[in-house]
């Protein structure tokens, strides 16, 4: 009877086991679809999806600008000809404040935004104060020089005769936040009053007086609605499905994201395209290496060195030219034709020879070279560092006494990096949603499955060892039919003897 009932049992937990097994096995299959679906579903702009609509609407992690300042400490000798020295000084460090306003949809699932960015000065995170003082390049006076060497001779003394008269001088030394954000000028008011148009602002000149309680344009962009891989692309800027800077077509055409988020599933060898306005210009990152930021796994991407490289060492960006020295991009077309470069910091991937012009420079990867860590299967940027320099060529001009014997450079003003984190709240979300339940759903999947296989295992070997010692028929063994009835009883037995 107890053998018919561990058999039985045996029989029971082979049955549950397979079912665990089952369950382990189709888990295991149907979790990453599963995963991946919520990833889409949670990826496609929608304001159905609070979280990941909320991020990147307003997006609610850190945002800083740092700013450096190349200090000239020798423009006396500079304009007899010498070699400029300079000094880094900062980082002067900015929150910024990043809010999608005018969010409209359309109908062909992409939706229109116009992104407003204000900073506000962080002392506690600088070195130095706005009250610091520098000493930099004039742009107004040299950077005006070289557009204005072809004029005739007659008019180059008239200008040079105008600098005088507002007693702009070939460098300005000044504190950092009238840098920055503006100061006032009599020759930017006279140009304004006889010459508006020409210069980009109508009020202070500042290098980032146009940043400030500022835009970058009208941009329209695809929900993913339809199709994940396109979530985030950007149909169109200001109107614009290409630009009219620069001289061949792939030079000109908007390429990627917004350069905030990308679409999900990223792999090694995947890129990381981006339109950046400031930069009036597509840019492409490319797989450096993995790692991990606060326990999230991400994929590293960083600029190539062609990203700025001239048409000469890299055939496609001629289109980009006129071109200087490599690891300088020319952005003259869309800087109202002054002679302005942007590059790398320190000149970081340029060529050396824009190092010996120039003494203060000290280029490094770690301080200097940009990346942007992504999660991969969701395209959300985890840390992210943009970091580009400022540079105004100089030179002699004949006629613009200003300019003195200025030997012909590609002089360093300022860089600034941009960078962002997840931290916080988000941080933490963002990992148990991403790293731990996927985590926790994997150990579960397997553990079912190993759980399933023991249980079939041990209970199968339980039922073959009962089936084994069970006897045939249900009765005793053969050979032996127990004792006879007077073995049993010997008093039964004396009685019949």
């Amino acid at each position: 009877m107890m053998a018919i009932n561990k058999s039985k049992v045996a029989l029971g937990f082979i049955g549950a086991g397979i079912l665990t097994l089952m369950f382990g096995i189709i888990s295991a299959v149907m979790g990453p679809t599963v995963m991946k679906d919520q990833i889409i579903k949670n990826t496609v702009i929608d304001p159905k999806n609070e979280l990941s609509y909320t991020m990147w609407k307003d997006v609610p992690v850190p945002f800083f600008m740092s700013v450096y300042f190349f200090n000239v400490l020798n423009p006396k000798e500079i304009l007899n000809g010498e070699k400029p020295m300079v000094e880094q000084r900062g980082p002067y460090v900015y929150r910024k404040r990043l809010q999608k306003e005018n969010i409209t949809f359309h109908p062909n699932n992409t939706v229109s935004y116009r992104e407003y960015r204000r900073y506000y000065f962080e002392p506690s995170m600088s070195v130095g104060n706005e009250s610091d003082v520098v000493t930099i390049p004039n742009m107004l006076v040299l950077g005006a020089a070289v557009m204005l060497e072809n004029l005739p001779f007659a008019l180059r003394l008239m200008i040079s005769a105008t600098f005088k008269t507002f007693n702009e001088g070939p460098f300005l030394t000044k504190t950092v936040g009238e840098l920055m954000w503006g100061y006032d000028s009599g020759l930017v008011e006279f140009l304004n009053k006889y010459l508006p148009g020409m210069l980009p602002t109508s009020g202070k000149f500042g290098l980032f007086t146009e940043f400030n309680n500022s835009n970058t344009g009208l941009f329209t962009i695809f929900t993913g609605q339809d199709d994940i891989r396109k979530v985030h692309r950007v149909d169109s800027w200001n109107g614009l499905k290409e630009l009219s800077y620069w001289r061949t077509p792939q030079c000109n055409m908007i390429n990627g994201t917004a350069g905030q988020m990308w679409p999900p599933f990223l792999t090694k060898e995947s890129t990381l395209p981006f339109y950046s306005p400031d930069a009036c210009r597509s840019m492409e990152f490319i797989y450096q290496r993995s790692g991990d930021f606060k326990g999230v796994p991400l994929y590293r991407f960083s600029s190539s060195k062609n990203l700025f490289a001239n048409g000469t060492e890299y055939a496609p960006n001629e289109g980009f030219c006129p071109c200087r020295q490599s690891g300088l991009l020319n952005v003259s077309s869309c800087r109202y034709n002054s002679p302005t470069f942007i590059s790398q910091p320190h000149f970081y991937n340029a060529d050396p020879v824009l190092l010996d012009y120039v003494q203060g420079l000290h280029p490094t990867e770690e301080e200097h070279g940009l990346f942007i860590d992504i999660h991969p299967p969701t395209g959300v940027p985890l840390n992210v560092a943009i970091r580009l320099q400022l540079n105004l060529y100089m030179k002699r001009v004949s006629g613009i006494t200003e300019t003195g014997k200025i030997s012909e450079v590609v002089m360093p003003m300022i860089w600034f990096e941009e960078n962002g984190y997840i931290d916080g709240p988000v941080l933490k979300t963002f990992h148990t949603n991403l790293v731990v339940l996927p985590a926790v759903m994997e150990i579960m999947q397997y553990g079912f499955i190993a759980l399933g296989l023991a249980t079939v295992v041990v209970a199968a070997l339980v039922h073959h060892r009962v089936k084994k010692n069970k006897p045939e028929g249900g009765g005793a063994p053969k050979g032996n039919h127990g004792p006879s009835t007077e073995e049993r009883d010997p008093l039964l037995q004396h009685h019949t003897d």
